[in-house]
């Protein structure tokens, strides 16, 4: 059976971002819509459904490297930002994104917030292993390097 790991993250993500899109809970805020997702950026995303493609990309790193917070999925989500002729400077990307979207997966019952001593933070729940693993069977992409070899 093919899981998660079995799958290369592009191939994941775009596949998780289209059953996310039949979530009830995961729904683009209106705002979303000219928003920049960080400082760093020039313009907003130009992709209609960019919203869920980055839920599902949220989804599969809380999956990966939970528990794992607002803070530590900025500093993912953020880049250096092209300051003209004065050097670049790493900026984080939007917590307001990241935050909506985490909250939207707690709703949905896809992650649930933990404190495991003192780390604390959003982990996968078992509801959003097994909507990975069947967002990875059903489009029937394996992508592993023994396949391919």
């Amino acid at each position: 059976m093919a899981t998660m790991q079995d799958s290369k993250p592009s191939e994941l993500v775009s596949q998780a971002a289209e059953e996310l899109k039949k979530a009830k809970a995961v729904q683009i805020p209106e705002w979303a819509k000219i928003v920049k997702t960080g400082p760093a950026q020039e313009h907003p995303p130009v992709e209609k459904d960019w919203w869920y493609k980055r839920a599902a990309s949220i989804l599969r790193k809380v999956s990966l490297r939970g528990p794992i917070g607002v803070a530590k999925l900025r500093s993912f989500y953020g880049k250096k930002k092209n300051r003209g002729v004065k050097p670049e400077h790493f900026f984080k990307g939007s917590g307001k994104i990241v935050r909506v979207i985490l909250q939207q997966l707690e709703a949905e019952g896809l992650v649930k917030k933990v404190e495991k001593g003192v780390h604390k933070g959003k982990i996968i729940t078992p509801k959003g292993q097994s909507f990975l693993d069947k967002a990875v069977k059903k489009h029937g992409t394996g992508g592993t390097k023994k396949a391919e070899a």
